[in-house]
């Protein structure tokens, strides 16, 4: 079965993004991953992944005590599920605004696994001054950030991980801090 994990972006969100002064460069637009100053490896198109339910974690960090890491292996896309897309439309500044985010020894712990791509429902791994340093940070160490995913509740079901096959098509364009493209999850189901 595929499942789609790729926003959909209407023309009245659009307008309402403009509307709301949070006009992302194109790169930014909808489900898109930070390549920073990197260039996308085609072998990433396809990933093995493990997606994680960390639904309901709105008044702290997600951590390293809220998931699995001995789930996670090199090379990995690894997704976090909060549904923070499902509460808040996207593009809204209730979206853009206070939306989760993974802490610093998280993202340390991947990096360190050797993860090619993290993923979330939301607008960002970190909020503030610290999303774009975040991002380059990750990139430089060989992951990409995929933000504005959907449907991870849906690809979860009950569980509280789930391994599948993710499959990501970004834009070929190159000099952009951000590339849009379309996520599908792969499962046997």
């Amino acid at each position: 079965m595929l499942i789609d994990l790729t926003v959909l972006v209407t023309r009245v969100q659009l307008e309402k993004i403009v509307e709301n002064r949070r006009i992302p460069s194109f790169g930014h637009l909808g489900t898109h991953f930070d390549v920073m100053d990197k260039l996308f490896p085609l072998e990433f198109i396809n990933r093995q992944s493990v997606v994680f339910d960390v639904r309901n974690l709105f008044d702290r960090e997600i951590d390293l005590s809220d998931i699995d890491l001995t789930l996670v292996e090199a090379g990995m896309f690894v997704l976090f599920c909060t549904e923070y897309i499902d509460l808040f439309e996207y593009g809204s500044k209730e979206y853009s605004g206070n939306h989760p985010q993974l802490s610093n020894d998280l993202i340390e712990a991947l990096l360190g696994r050797g993860v090619s791509m993290i993923g979330v429902d939301f607008a960002g791994v970190r909020r503030g001054m610290e999303h774009t340093r975040t991002d380059q940070y990750c990139a430089d160490h060989g992951a990409f950030i995929v933000e504005n995913l959907c449907n991870l509740s849906r690809l979860l079901g009950n569980q509280k991980s789930r391994r599948c096959m993710i499959h990501t098509y970004p834009v070929n364009f190159a000099g952009w801090s951000g590339l849009p493209c379309r996520v599908v999850a792969e499962t046997e189901d």
